[in-house]
């Protein structure tokens, strides 16, 4: 087992507390949006090597020997990597809308763009490796995020709420009129295609209309029943107004997740995150493709190549309990599985789930972890490495640490 410390990336969005908060230590004074726990190449955790002192990139460490860090299973799946990358999210602003893309996608869109000789860190570079990048994200805090397209007759419904905002003798927005056409027809996602085309291909005609559309809610014209919708497109218009992402917001599902809820979102899945703290788990990749909500770049052919138009409820992730009192959320994707682990004073180990290696993080209270080949304590804000090789593993509370501990684990849903 290795202790391990991880990378924080500054992206704007983030929030300046909730990370420092959730894990115990001082705030860096600027924005923390994402702490990256894992082997990603491009912002890998850094192991502490008992051997000698010494400390090693995850991934240097685990390409050194991969099937004992891995696995067999792992490596003959995944190949010589770790499948999957965990992140502490904490949005204090909008994500950009975006999309990820299939695993074939992302391999023939990965070559495509080598063979054009674009450069790795290019700004109009789509795909960063060869991966695809399903993802979950589980609640820390009230988690607001925009999800999946949903059903069409409900956002007619609330499109036709806004055509009816206007004043008696106004004339509604030429462009709700033409989404409320383009929703009409039997084919439900050839419909929401049409929709979501013409607003993100509208340019300066949609960002006129848009400003319509908001001027209306700001008017005073009731959002009742559709409070949270409309509330999204008035806040997310402040922040990036004029953007096609605003109205495209109405065409999704429109999430509030609790503490302790969690949702997949599998390939082609159009989404964003809002507001919150969370857990997010994902195949280990950098592939985003970006819809709106952003000044970074927009690939409008490949977005709609890569989109899934068809309709769906919010894809939500229940836990599920084992004979062993592991609570697990498992997402339909192999490459990963999210372990809750919360041991109160009175509470024997709950042993790890473990398929493969393990990445665990601690955010209340203390643990240690056990296993024939050795033990490690984990105070609060710690994590860890845990080699394939070191299964079996116990999870146990520390004796007099203060209150309930609480830790996640990551590991491949094989």
């Amino acid at each position: 087992m290795y202790e391990i410390e991880n990378v924080l990336r500054d992206y704007t969005w983030g929030s300046t507390t909730a990370i420092a908060s959730l894990l115990g230590r001082p705030e860096s004074g600027g924005p923390e949006a994402e702490l990256w726990i894992g082997a990603h190449s491009d912002s890998p955790s850094v192991a502490h090597l008992p051997e000698d002192g010494t400390r090693s990139p995850l991934d240097s460490l685990i390409s050194s020997d991969p099937e004992r860090f891995l696995g067999a299973e792992s490596v003959a799946a995944f190949g010589p990597r770790l499948p999957f990358l965990a992140k502490i999210l904490a949005a204090a602003q909008p994500l950009s809308l975006q999309v990820h893309p299939s695993l074939e996608q992302a391999r023939e869109g990965f070559a495509r763009e080598n063979e054009a000789g674009l450069d790795a860190r290019a700004a109009n570079r789509n795909y960063k490796d060869d991966n695809h990048k399903p993802e979950m994200i589980f609640a820390l805090t009230p988690f607001e995020a925009l999800c999946g397209f949903r059903a069409v007759d409900e956002t007619r419904r609330i499109l036709q709420h806004i055509a009816d905002a206007f004043p008696e003798g106004g004339q509604a927005p030429t462009l709700v009129q033409a989404l409320l056409g383009d929703l009409a027809g039997a084919d439900e996602g050839a419909g929401l295609r049409r929709a979501f085309e013409r607003l993100i291909t509208g340019g300066q005609g949609v960002a006129e209309e848009t400003a319509r559309v908001v001027a209306a809610l700001l008017s005073g014209s009731p959002l009742e029943p559709y409070q949270a919708e409309l509330g999204t497109v008035i806040s997310l218009n402040e922040k990036y107004p004029g953007d096609p992402g605003v109205l495209i917001s109405l065409l999704l599902n429109r999430i509030s997740l609790a503490p302790g809820e969690a949702v997949y979102l599998p390939a082609g899945n159009v989404h964003a995150y809002l507001h919150g703290l969370g857990v997010e788990v994902m195949a280990s990749s950098d592939n985003v493709l970006r819809g709106g909500l952003t000044p970074k770049y927009v690939d409008v052919p490949e977005l709609l190549r890569t989109i899934d138009f068809h309709p769906v409820a919010v894809p939500m992730l229940d836990a599920e309990k084992t004979v062993m009192d592991q609570e697990l959320f498992r997402p339909p994707f192999k490459e990963f599985q999210l372990q809750r682990i919360e041991l109160g004073p009175d509470e024997g180990p709950v042993p790890l789930a473990q398929a493969g290696a393990a990445l665990v993080i601690v955010v209340a209270g203390a643990v240690y972890l056990d296993s024939p080949k050795g033990d490690l304590e984990l105070a609060r804000g710690g994590s860890a490495f845990i080699a394939a090789a070191e299964a079996p593993v116990n999870v146990h509370r520390v004796a007099g640490s203060a209150g309930p501990a609480l830790a996640f684990a990551v590991t491949t849903g094989l």
